[in-house]
């Protein structure tokens, strides 16, 4: 399998980028339950892997508005990467949808 085009610097498994865009491309059909499934898989093997933290985050928000989630998951890549501000800048945007709840 040819690698990605982009530099792996999680050192991910050529099944975990595989599984990655099958989910992300299921969110783009809609296909929520199926690409929550595969991530939650991945989770479970990888917890604490930074990529597919923001992917389940960003589905959590994006996709569910389920942004109590969303933040749990960003602030799991923070806590990994403190100076992740991908993961900063969307956690503070949900954490803003709480607030006018």
């Amino acid at each position: 399998m040819v690698g990605p085009s982009w530099r792996n610097i999680y050192d991910l498994k050529d099944e975990q980028i595989r599984d990655l865009g099958e989910a992300e491309d299921l969110m783009e059909l809609m296909q929520i339950s199926e690409a929550e499934s595969i991530l939650l898989n991945l989770i479970d093997k990888s917890p604490n892997c930074v990529p597919i933290l923001n992917v389940m985050g960003h589905m959590q928000g994006r996709y569910l508005s389920d942004f109590e989630n969303a933040i749990h998951y960003y602030g799991k890549v923070l806590e990994l990467e403190p100076d992740n501000a991908w993961a900063r800048d969307e956690r503070r945007r949900y954490q803003r949808y709480l607030k006018y709840d």
